[in-house]
């Protein structure tokens, strides 16, 4: 088993596994801190490879409910069809009787065509990007558990200036600061990271809790940074529609994303 960025651990029951929400996997104020959406959808990724013995194509996520510091989320993984090469897979992951998270996927692999259309964006490297840290400053999260570089875009961390952006478009670097690999499940704590290009995109510090996501897995390559393409595509009635395509330091595309968010409005920081 590779190094994991989750502390998800199995029991006797090969289709259980359990997650401890500890600090460093979850967002949110001092005292209030929850598990990061991605930290959930990671963790089920996670469960169902070792389950199923398959590499994950496509999951989707809905997020249900919150998980609190100290708590402990149960993930059940169900096989619903397995096929030759391909099987189709349902994670429940619930905190006693109330289920937080439910994850639909399909896992397996087929020989045939690859190739690849959607180029990565032309920008610096990220050892001439600028440093960045999330807008809420100190304090143990899973921001903290990750480098970013800014290389086109404002990140929350710096004047947001101008008003509303022309293309809500937001392309950072990012890496583990703990040099773990790049597998899918932390490509799927990743891809939850599209509300940092909201305040990008609306000219005002903002972010917003996840309702849902969505990931497609392509060819996952050794790479030191992920190439974070992000973009709010629209915001309707408080609700946030963005994407997010995750590509290796060489442009290989690994995944592609797309989620929505509940839009919530935050403080400049002091």
């Amino acid at each position: 088993m590779t190094q994991s960025f989750l502390d998800l651990r199995a029991t006797h029951n090969s289709h259980r596994w359990y997650l401890p929400v500890t600090p460093e996997v979850t967002v949110g104020p001092v005292g209030k801190a929850f598990l990061f959406g991605g930290a959930g959808m990671s963790a089920a990724v996670r469960a169902m490879e070792q389950t199923c013995k398959r590499p994950v194509i496509w999951a989707t996520a809905q997020y249900l409910s919150y998980a609190r510091v100290g708590a402990i989320v149960d993930l059940d993984v169900r096989e619903v069809t397995v096929g030759n090469s391909i099987s189709q897979v349902r994670v429940a992951a619930h905190i006693g009787d109330q289920e937080i998270l439910t994850v639909n996927a399909a896992l397996g692999r087929r020989e045939g065509v690859s190739d690849q259309w959607r180029k990565a964006p032309d920008v610096a490297p990220p050892e001439d990007c600028e440093p960045v840290r999330h807008w809420r400053g100190g304090g143990e999260s899973i921001h903290t558990r990750f480098e970013t570089r800014l290389a086109a875009g404002r990140y929350p961390t710096r004047e947001i200036v101008g008003g509303r952006s022309e293309d809500g478009r937001l392309v950072t670097w990012v890496r583990s600061t703990e040099g773990l690999p790049v597998t899918a499940d932390l490509l799927a704590v990743i891809a939850d990271f599209v509300p940092q290009a909201t305040s990008h995109a609306l000219g005002y510090h903002a972010g917003g809790n996840s309702l849902d996501n969505t990931v497609r897995f392509g060819h996952i390559t050794p790479t030191d940074w992920v190439l974070c393409d992000i973009r709010i595509e629209a915001v309707e009635s408080g609700i946030i529609h963005g994407a997010i395509h995750l590509f290796s330091r060489d442009g290989v595309l690994m995944a592609t994303c797309s989620q929505s968010l509940i839009l919530r409005v935050h403080a400049p920081p002091t």
